[in-house]
This record gives structure tokens, sequence and C-alpha cells, in this order.
């Protein structure tokens, strides 16, 4: 096996913890932030003192709700990335206490041989973080993630991808099934633009992520214009047991536009007669 596919094996297999049915991507941002620093200034270098909120910032914004403080959600994968065999630190500190990480301001980085190889060929930088975003984000969020790490998602996102026969192949029909079986509307709010013939701004939209093993199947999606696809992904809206819209408490907004997505809140889903709604088990 070359050094390349041995770094984008062990780069792409990383131990994720799991809680009901979702993985945490929490070490997967950190190896993001670590290549944002590598391609920025040649290191991956992170000192926990200039870490602790950039990734605390990264799990919060993009990572499952915890009722974890953020400290010690950051300190979680930069102490237990180690058991992966693809980071250091220069300290040997117990796992998951954030107080030694802060009161020797511990240095973490990628090991020397994965770190040697992704300098030497920044195509790998490129495959490794196509691949950890494409594996553990939606489309709609994947470029936000890359930003958030330093990483710039245009170059990123145009890198050839690295897994040559997923495990599971997508249904090429499921997004035009979609659109159809919800009249090429949103779901939420009813926009149904088009340009010509063309639908334009309306995505069909997994409730349960592609990437937590959401399949593609007509009771695991919505048709939904590219604001609210958006918003439902970042966790902004949802819906509940009853297929009414919910918005998040956490969601915010100043002007009249941005308030109107209050008004979503209790709404419930009006699908056509025999429309697949979303089941249950994808909702929760």
């Amino acid at each position: 096996m070359s050094i390349r596919q041995e770094v984008l094996d062990r780069l792409t297999s990383l131990r994720l913890h799991q809680q009901r049915g979702r993985r945490a991507p929490h070490k997967p941002l950190l190896v993001l932030l670590a290549l944002g620093q590598l391609d920025r200034g040649g290191s991956s270098e992170l000192a926990w003192s200039q870490t602790q909120e950039r990734l605390s910032d990264l799990i919060a914004e993009f990572g499952p709700a915890s009722k974890t403080g953020r400290a010690q959600s950051a300190a979680y994968p930069f102490t237990r990335l180690r058991s992966d065999g693809v980071w250091t630190l220069n300290r040997d500190v117990p796992m998951d206490l954030v107080g030694p990480l802060a009161a020797h301001d511990v240095v973490g980085r990628l090991d020397a041989a994965t770190e040697s190889a992704l300098r030497k060929d920044p195509d790998l930088v490129r495959r490794v973080a196509r691949a950890l975003v494409e594996q553990h984000f939606p489309p709609t969020i994947a470029p936000d993630v890359l930003t958030a790490a330093g990483l710039d998602p245009d170059d990123i996102l145009q890198a050839p991808g690295v897994m040559p026969v997923p495990a599971r192949r997508r249904d090429a029909s499921w997004r035009v099934a979609v659109l159809q079986a919800w009249d090429r509307q949103c779901a939420f709010c009813g926009y149904d633009g088009q340009l010509g013939h063309a639908s334009v701004g309306v995505e069909a939209a997994h409730v349960r992520w592609w990437a937590f093993d959401g399949p593609d199947s007509p009771d695991n999606g919505l048709a939904l214009c590219v604001l609210h696809h958006k918003l439902f992904d970042f966790g902004a809206l949802g819906l509940d047991g009853d297929l009414r819209i919910e918005v998040s408490a956490a969601f915010t907004a100043r002007t009249p536009a941005g308030r109107s997505t209050y008004d979503l809140h209790g709404r419930m889903l009006q699908p056509r007669p025999g429309t697949q709604v979303p089941a249950i088990v994808h909702i929760s």
C-alpha cells in the first residue's frame, strides 16, 4: 500500500463516538482544523490555548447538541484522537481532562509520518478534507465546515473523490421523485420558483442525513427551498412527531425577513394526497 493511500485510509477511518445512532464528528472537525493549519503555515501544530475556542466553536456549530461544557467538548477529540494513531501530544495527559491541557498548554499535531506525507502532497490534503466533509456532513453544510476550519471550500470540493467503492450507493432517481412528490415546492414555505420549465431554488432534502445512514427513500425526503434546506440541516428548523415544523429556540433574527422564519413554528406539513411523509424513525 502506498503512503498516500495509507494516510487517506487512516484519516478517513476515525473511530467516532455514537449516541442514539448519531455519530459525533468531533475528531473529523479537529483533523480539518489541523489540515487548515497545515495548509496555511506548513505545520499542523495546534496549541490548546489557541485552539480550544476555535474547536469548541466548530463542535457547537456543526456537532450534535450537548450538555457538556464547551472546553470539555473540545478536550474529548484533542486527547482521544491519539487512539486512532494519527495525533500526538507533546505531553502525556489523561484522556478527556481539561485541567492538564490548560495547565501545561499542551500542543497537539498530526503524527510525523502523516504530516510529512501531507506537506509533500497538497493534493492529498484536499482529498482528505473532501472525504471528511462528505462522510460526516450534508452538501449544504460542507462549505461552511471547511471555511470555519480555515480551508478553501471551492478548492477542496473540486478535489478528486477518494472513495472508489462507496459502502452505499445513492439512488439517482431519489431527487426527482422527492421533488415530484412535493409538487416541486418547499414543504415549509410553499416557494415554487421556476426558470423556464425548471425549478430553481428547490432541492430534495434528506430528513435524516445521508452521512448518518439516512436512506434515499420517499419517507426520508422533503422538497425544501435553498434557505429552509440549509436551516433544516443546521437544526434551526425541524419536525415533531405530528409533522409540525419546529423553529429552534437557538435561532434568532432581527429583520422582518429573518423573523419571518418564526412564523413557520407550529405549521403542519400539507402534502398532496398520496405523498409519503417523513417516517418517525427518521424525524427522531
